[in-house]
Order: structure tokens, then C-alpha cells, then sequence
């Protein structure tokens, strides 16, 4: 199975089990012995309440689990999820009830767990289906979405696609195809036909793309290194269905997708509860620093309304994940006809390659010196690493036209979400080549763990105190 997207909707559901089971043994125990007496009801059993809840919890889970009911199914139902939940609880009434005969413990009330399991069965059931329901609805809306583009327009193309996206809570949607020129078979996909193969890197620069399936036929298979290559490149994941004679790719790990083998070429980190981990610590803590920080916030916004004037934000279309283009939040550090006069300003640029900077740039406003040597005017953007289109930690997101202008192997800085600081910040921000501020980013992408993230984190503080 494609693990990367179905970690996140696993360990969802396996949460969602385990908080279920533990409120509903909760509430029964509740109802059944009084909020007074319910601790002692159990203790009276010899049994620790904590220890009976954290193995009713992890039983249940681990039986589900076996069940296979953490598995993406070919053909999801809600009947076939319903009958399996209720054969996973019936299966885990004949342990307890087989468990208490064997440890001989009467004392355990038989009418609670008569009433705990069914109850539980049902639960299970319900949560089960809104989640899925959520899950599906959030991916519509484009919470998560990932981009998929696929290499054929022939029938295992169409296939691959209709697999894609009968998986709605895995967020991957298929944009469109493109074809083999010299095929001499109409296409058969029904949905759009971007261009030919020779386009594919005009495509992936125009379009969101974050994983490239190939679906060719052995006609072409002479072609399949070469396109995996580019991606790779460019730090598109790719996609492959492995057909009987089809030689394997350098690399590539296999996983299975609806009954097919799938080649996958993973570039960049692979970690996936780690990068489950990396949005988790995103959320919690930009949100914890706009609330402390909002003091702050509020004190820079009146010096600038009262010395430079409105408006006190700045906001700026800078270029995400894989191109995902957003609207970055600073406080305002130059006047207002700033970007009019960049073009007059170019020749002095300090750096070389796709960036821009000079020295005592004549647009600062009068507080913009000191925000930007505190790095205070970069705080908003905490804003944009609630909303997941940056990082706390990562690349610095670029403008467009610099992106426009970038060498094949810098846009895989692009395949890793943009941060308020990275390993460039704290380590390369004198280096005045825009090369070597891409080997920085790259190596940050090779070598990422959470663990660095918060050297980088902690190396940043004393940065901005020092005006670095």
C-alpha cells in the first residue's frame, strides 16, 4: 500500500479506537458502580482501574489490528467494515470471558461486560464512518491534497488512476496524462491529456505535482529510468506498477496498491510518523508562540503604524511544496512602491544566482533595520506554519520569478515545505552564492530528522538575539 499517505488515516483510526474504547469503559464503569465508587469497584477485583483500561484499550486495538481493519480496502463498505468490527468484538468478548475463567476472577461483573461489548461494537461502528466520512470531505476541500500525474494513456493508465481515486481519504488526486508519441493506440484515459512525454518537464514546472506514476507499455519501458531520473531530481516521488518481465528500478522500494505491485522511488524523508511528528510540534507551537508573542505582535505593529505608516503587514506570493503557491505574512520593513523599484537595484545585487540582496537596501523604511537584523519582521509567519503552508523548520520560500529561473536540481529544495528558519539560516546566511544556499537546503532535505529541527530551532534563538 501506498504507506506515506495511509500512515496519517492508520494512526487516525487507531487513536480514534483506543479514545473509544477508553470512554466507553469510562462511562459504563461510571454508570454501572456511580462516579464515587467506580475505582474501587475495580480495585476490589485485585485489578489497578489504570491497568484495566490500558489493556482493555491496547486488546482492542491489537484485535482490530489483526483483523486487518487498519488495511485500505479494494472495496470499501460501510456493511463489510460494520461485520468485521462486529466479529473483532465478538472475538474479543470470548478472550475476556475466556481469560476471567482461566484466572478464576468472579468478582469482574459479568452484566457490565455484557453491556460494555455491544456497546463498544456500536461505537466503533459510528466513529469508524465519521472518520472516513471526515477524512474524505477534508481531502475535497482540499485539506492535505496531493497532486499525482501520470506517465501513459493507455488502459493500465486509466486503472491506475481509478485506483488513486477510489481511495478518497488518501488525498491523491490525478491532474491528467501524459502520452507516448509514437503509440500508435488512441488514448483511453478519461481524464485530461496535459502533453506528450518530451513535455514532462515544462508540466511538472507549470503544474502542482507531487508524485509522477509511469504506466507505460513494454514498447516504451526504455524510457521509464530516464523519467524516474528527472523526477528524482527534482524530488517527485514516482510511482510504478511492476508488470511480469518489467526489470525493477535502482533503489526503488516495492508496496502493494489494490492487489498491484508498486515500485516506489521515494527522494527526500521517508519518516513518515517522524514527519507526522514535524506538523504536530508546526501546530503546537506556532500557536503557543502567536499567543505569547501577541504582546509583541501588538507593540511592532504600533511603531510601525506610528513611524512608517499603513499597512503593517506585508504580504508576498512566495512558492511552497512542490510549487504550491502562497501568500507569506511579514511585518512591513520597506516603503510602499518597494517592488516598482527593484529593477533600478539588480546590478548591485550581493548574491549570485536566483536570489536577490544588498547591503543598506534604500527601501527600508526607518523601523525596517532593525526588524529584519532582529528577524522580528519574519514572526507573522507563524501564521502560515498554523495554516501548513510553511514549517517551523526548512527551505526559505522563494518568490516566483526566482523559481522561474532555477536549474533542475534546485527545485528539490521545492519538495520540502518551507520554514521560518532552516540550516542555511543558522549556518550559510553570509554565503553570497545562491548555489551553495541550495547544497545547504538539499542537505537539510537528506539528512532530516526531528532531531535537527530542534538543533536548528535552538541555534536560531541565539542568532536573532545577536542580530544574525
Amino acid at each position: 500500500m501506498l504507506r506515506r499517505h495511509m500512515t496519517a488515516f492508520r494512526i487516525s483510526l487507531m487513536v480514534a479506537d483506543a479514545s473509544a474504547a477508553l470512554g466507553v469503559f469510562i462511562l459504563l464503569s461510571l454508570t454501572r458502580f456511580g462516579a464515587d465508587n467506580w475505582t474501587s469497584a475495580w480495585r476490589k477485583t485485585g485489578i489497578d482501574p489504570i491497568w484495566v483500561l490500558a489493556a482493555y484499550a491496547s486488546t482492542w486495538v491489537a484485535i482490530l489490528w489483526l483483523s486487518k481493519l487498519y488495511r485500505i480496502r479494494v472495496r470499501w463498505s460501510a456493511r463489510s467494515e460494520a461485520l468485521d468490527v462486529l466479529r473483532s468484538g465478538f472475538l474479543m468478548a470470548v478472550l475476556t470471558f475466556s481469560a476471567l475463567y482461566i484466572l478464576k476472577m468472579p468478582e469482574v461483573s459479568r452484566l457490565f461486560l455484557l453491556v460494555l461489548f455491544p456497546t463498544q461494537i456500536g461505537v466503533a461502528i459510528v466513529i469508524r464512518f465519521l472518520l472516513r466520512v471526515g477524512f474524505r470531505i477534508a481531502r475535497a476541500n482540499g485539506f492535505s491534497r496531493r497532486f499525482v500525474l501520470i506517465v501513459g494513456t493507455d488502459e493500465s493508465a486509466e486503472l491506475f488512476a481509478r485506483h488513486i481515486e477510489r481511495h478518497r481519504e488518501l488525498g491523491l488526486r490525478v491532474i491528467g496524462h501524459l502520452r507516448w508519441a509514437e503509440s500508435d493506440r488512441p488514448p483511453v484515459v478519461t481524464r485530461p491529456i496535459l502533453g506528450k512525454i518530451e513535455d514532462i518537464e515544462d508540466v511538472l514546472h507549470a503544474t502542482v505535482v507531487d508524485e509522477v506514476g509511469i504506466c507505460l507499455p513494454p514498447a516504451a519501458w526504455g524510457m521509464i529510468e530516464p523519467i524516474a531520473r528527472l523526477c528524482e531530481e527534482e524530488g517527485k516521488i514516482v510511482r510504478i506498477p511492476l508488470i511480469d518481465g518489467q526489470m525493477p528500478l535502482p533503489k526503488a522500494h516495492r508496496e502493494e496498491f489494490d492487489g498491484v505491485v508498486i515500485q516506489s522511488l521515494v527522494v527526500g524523508p521517508d519518516r513518515i510518523v517522524a514527519l507526522i511528528g514535524k506538523r504536530v510540534v508546526d501546530v503546537l507551537g506556532s500557536f503557543t508562540l502567536l499567543v505569547l508573542l501577541s504582546p509583541v505582535f501588538l507593540l511592532v505593529a504600533l511603531t510601525i503604524l506610528r513611524r512608517d505608516g499603513r499597512p503593517v503587514l506585508f504580504r508576498q506570493p512566495r512558492v511552497g511544496l512542490h510549487g504550491r503557491v502562497f501568500q507569506v505574512v511579514k511585518f512591513r520593513t520597506m516603503v510602499l512602491d518597494a517592488e516598482a523599484r527593484l529593477a533600478g537595484l539588480l546590478e548591485q545585487n550581493e548574491i549570485q544566482g536566483h536570489a536577490f540582496k544588498i547591503s543598506g537596501d534604500p527601501r527600508l523604511t526607518s523601523s525596517g533595520g532593525w526588524l529584519r537584523r532582529t528577524s522580528i519582521d519574519e514572526l507573522p509567519q507563524l501564521w502560515n506554519v498554523l495554516k501548513g503552508e510553511m514549517s517551523l523548520v526548512g527551505p526559505r520560500p522563494p518568490l516566483p520569478r526566482e523559481v522561474d529561473g532555477y536549474d533542475v536540481w534546485h527545485r528539490r529544495r521545492l519538495s520540502m515545505k518551507p520554514g521560518i528558519t532552516g540550516l542555511w539560516q543558522v549556518s550559510a546566511r553570509n554565503v553570497d552564492v545562491f548555489d551553495r544556499w541550495v547544497e545547504v537546503d538539499l542537505d537539510y532535505i537528506d539528512r532530516w530528522s526531528l532531531w535537527l529541527d530542534l538543533k536548528i530551532l535552538l541555534r536560531t534563538i541565539p542568532a536573532m538575539l545577536q542580530g544574525r
